[in-house]
């Protein structure tokens, strides 16, 4: 019961940005690139400044890229086995290769882990959006009726700033820069806000996915894909890399996570099924009430 309680916060500010949605009809797409552009560059700054650089930066991106191309992978597989045509595979792609550790995962861990652990957190939230700007856009460009290659990629990737704010910090850490207390103040109040509003923007978005026209063999493999063999991969990357049990339990949690919500507006942007990659956000958001708590109890039994 203890676990299920950790996630009310949680869906409680879900929910604030669903009703808020319904009532108000915010603009998703700018509140969203204010997110994104304006914000979650402080954050990652200020973790990438005031943390550490060790080894398990490496073993994390290493999971990341590993996690990503073994579930691709799967989807390959499930779409040679059911002749599914190029655009359905790209979008079972996006619905199952990406998880929310962002304004979902990172939250939870907070909640569950305290401040040690959300840095960890923020640190993978970075290198997936990382991982999800390239991956996921090439798949995203690739699905669409008018396709798209290499260039819309990489300009794409250019464009992505929470990558530079990462580098930032790294690079101030590193050339041992300090910055005056005031001025770090205003960076931490900006990266800090931006955890709450992603949150209220994941509510946002879940309240204006269709259901017309659901397939739902396509999303049952997705939801089984992301809900239950995402964590189990994690889990064998657990064990094998050399990192402390802090971060082996973040990385099995963060796997476990629903569909990223970004996949829905890269999906929606190409034309690239986007009833099936939204469909498969909220389902699989939905059915996280009752998926995570599970994969919560099991750690801490491994913890």
């Amino acid at each position: 019961m203890e676990f299920v309680l950790v996630l009310l916060p949680v869906f409680g500010i879900f929910a604030i940005g669903f009703i808020g949605q319904k009532l108000l009809h915010f603009d998703i797409q700018n509140l969203s690139k204010m997110s994104l552009y304006l914000m979650s560059p402080f954050l990652a700054f200020d973790t990438f400044y005031e943390n550490k650089l060790t080894m398990d930066y490496i073993y994390m991106s290493v999971y990341c890229l590993g996690l990503c191309f073994i579930l691709i992978l799967f989807v390959y597989l499930i779409s040679y086995v059911h002749g599914y045509s190029n655009q359905e595979r790209c979008a079972l792609v996006l619905s199952s290769a990406f998880m929310n550790n962002g304004n979902y995962g990172t939250p939870v861990v907070l909640l569950v882990y305290g401040t040690a652990g959300l840095d960890i957190a923020v640190v993978l939230m970075v290198l997936q959006q990382l991982v999800m700007s390239t991956i996921g856009i090439y798949y995203a460009a690739k699905g669409s009726p008018e396709a798209g290659g290499f260039k819309i990629v990489m300009t794409r990737v250019i464009r992505m700033p929470v990558a530079y704010g990462a580098l930032l910090g790294i690079c101030f850490q590193l050339g041992h820069i300090s910055i005056p207390e005031k001025l770090m103040t205003g960076i931490k109040l900006v990266g800090d806000a931006a955890i709450p509003t992603i949150m209220i923007i994941l509510g946002m978005q879940l309240a204006v996915i269709s259901f017309q026209h659901i397939e739902y063999r396509k999303i049952s493999y997705s939801l089984l894909l992301k809900l239950f063999v995402s964590p189990l991969i994690a889990l064998g990357f657990a064990l094998i890399l050399p990192v402390d049990g802090l971060v082996k339990q973040i990385m099995v949690l963060a796997a476990a996570m629903p569909t990223a919500a970004n996949t829905t507006l890269m999906a929606v942007q190409f034309e690239t099924k986007p009833e099936i990659v939204s469909s498969a956000t909220f389902i699989s958001t939905m059915l996280s009430i009752v998926t995570l708590p599970v994969v919560l109890w099991l750690l801490s039994l491994w913890g």
